[in-house]
């Protein structure tokens, strides 16, 4: 493929309020002329959407019990919030979302995890979600499918900046243009994705998170107590013998209250022996590229998987993927992911995610927000069964337990080898694993179908545009 070259002028540059020379920035904004769709009348998004001043709820305790969201909850293309709860206390400082129209991330938004909360319900959210109202003058809808579409996020993509955690400013959020069509078009144009919209609906009621999955087959295999654990998180007092704990080591930050609620209603009327993940798998950190030192977008044949690569349902997002340097890759070669290890998340939020490392990541370096857990015995203990183990919430209420109570949580390394999974034979872990295999690839199935059917809005939109 031929090298894309273009000419630009520094005085660009000059007139916007970042210093940003990178190719794609450039080409788009001196090039493109910030337009995404080619179309008579523009208008900048500025005048359509208008960011709204942040409200913030202290980390801590909280007055009462609220709904609680960050950018993993938000479906991608998909104007639906999954996998989020309650919480009666926060690690860190959030932003209060009730106010606008629709919410935005500050951090990758060309993923498409945007949503509209037109109803103005309560939640509290990352720091990276901003609220906006939408101009009366233009279909909300419309504003979110336009928004959405692979076209336009394909060329936000390009106002990307950040070294480990890519953001688009929200200043140059507003300054791409959109067609400017009169609202009683757009009214028609939503009439048509209606139909659309409706079977998404239909073909969404089919879908089962992967944790519901996991935890449904595991409480029936093991006579888990799972409806009375979650209810019993809600309580703030609970009792619990020191003998439990008297040769452990403790810290303060350590919440007994998961372990008295994993004891009560995970492990003892499981009737199951258990045994300590630190018998299965040696267990290995990731590490931090050196400092000054960036990844990139440049495909250099050293890839460099990061947290917000994998997501909570334990699969890892191909398509994004960043690479570093090779001399940078020789620096930390040490740390890598072989095929069938597994991934855990240590650090912060995302602490508890894991994922079972697909043949397209072996050998490719990782984060040091990554341990690597490798599978000692690969015939006695199956991958995928102790990988489901860990994203099931037998392994939830430990983990919950281990990370502290910190703002920024951390799951040190010798305390994963203190989780507990079910010891069972071969068969009965193989058993579970073809369960759960089986009605996740169901859900896929309809997952295939509704990205089809969601293609179809952008076909309407480019459609009515051209």
């Amino acid at each position: 493929m031929g090298l894309k070259t273009f000419t630009t002028d520094f005085q660009n540059i000059g007139k916007q309020e970042f210093l940003r020379p990178n190719v794609g920035y450039r080409y788009f904004f001196d090039i493109q002329n910030a337009i995404v769709y080619d179309f008579d009348n523009l208008i900048k998004l500025k005048y359509v959407l208008k960011e709204l001043p942040t409200k913030k709820v202290s980390k801590g305790d909280l007055d009462d019990e609220e709904y609680l969201i960050d950018i993993g909850n938000i479906e991608r293309r998909f104007n639906n919030l999954i996998n989020f709860e309650k919480v009666s206390e926060v690690g860190s400082d959030k932003n209060i979302l009730q106010d606008g129209d629709i919410v935005i991330p500050k951090m990758q938004p060309q993923m498409g995890n945007i949503f509209l909360n037109t109803e103005h319900k309560r939640f509290i959210g990352s720091t990276e979600l901003l609220e906006y109202s939408i101009s009366p003058k233009y279909n909300q809808l419309f504003v979110y499918y336009l928004i959405t579409s692979n076209k336009f996020l394909s060329d936000l993509a390009k106002l990307e900046s950040g070294k480990t955690h890519r953001r688009v400013n929200p200043i140059d959020l507003l300054k791409i243009k959109i067609p400017l069509i009169p609202k009683a078009k757009q009214d028609q144009i939503v009439a048509q994705i209606e139909p659309i919209e409706k079977k998404i609906k239909e073909l969404k009621a089919q879908i089962t998170p992967p944790q519901e999955v996991i935890n449904k087959v595991f409480a029936r295999e093991f006579g888990f107590d799972l409806e009375n654990a979650d209810e019993k998180k809600k309580n703030m007092i609970h009792y619990s013998s020191l003998i439990d704990v008297a040769n452990e080591e403790l810290k303060f930050d350590i919440s007994l209250k998961y372990r008295f609620i994993f004891n009560k209603y995970v492990k003892n009327p499981s009737k199951n022996d258990w045994i300590e993940l630190g018998k299965l798998v040696e267990v290995k950190g990731g590490k931090r590229l050196p400092k000054g030192q960036n990844i990139t977008e440049e495909d250099t044949g050293f890839k460099y998987v990061r947290v917000d690569d994998l997501s909570w349902s334990g699969i890892f997002d191909l398509e994004n993927i960043k690479f570093i340097s090779e001399e940078n890759h020789k620096k930390i070669k040490n740390y890598i992911s072989k095929e069938n290890d597994i991934l855990l998340t240590i650090v912060g939020a995302t602490v508890g995610k894991c994922g079972l490392v697909p043949l397209e990541l072996d050998g490719e370096n990782i984060t040091e927000n990554f341990a690597r857990l490798i599978i000692l015995d690969k015939e006695k203990f199956l991958p995928e069964y102790i990988n489901y183990c860990l994203q099931s919430k037998t392994s939830v209420y430990q983990i919950d337990e281990y990370k502290g109570r910190s703002s920024q949580g951390k799951l040190a390394l010798f305390r994963i080898k203190k989780i507990k999974i079910p010891n069972i034979k071969p068969e009965l872990q193989q058993k579970i694993v073809d369960e759960i295999k089986a009605e996740l690839d169901k859900q896929e199935e309809i997952k295939s179908k509704i990205e089809s059917e969601r293609n179809k809005i952008d076909e309407i939109i480019e459609k009515a545009i051209k």
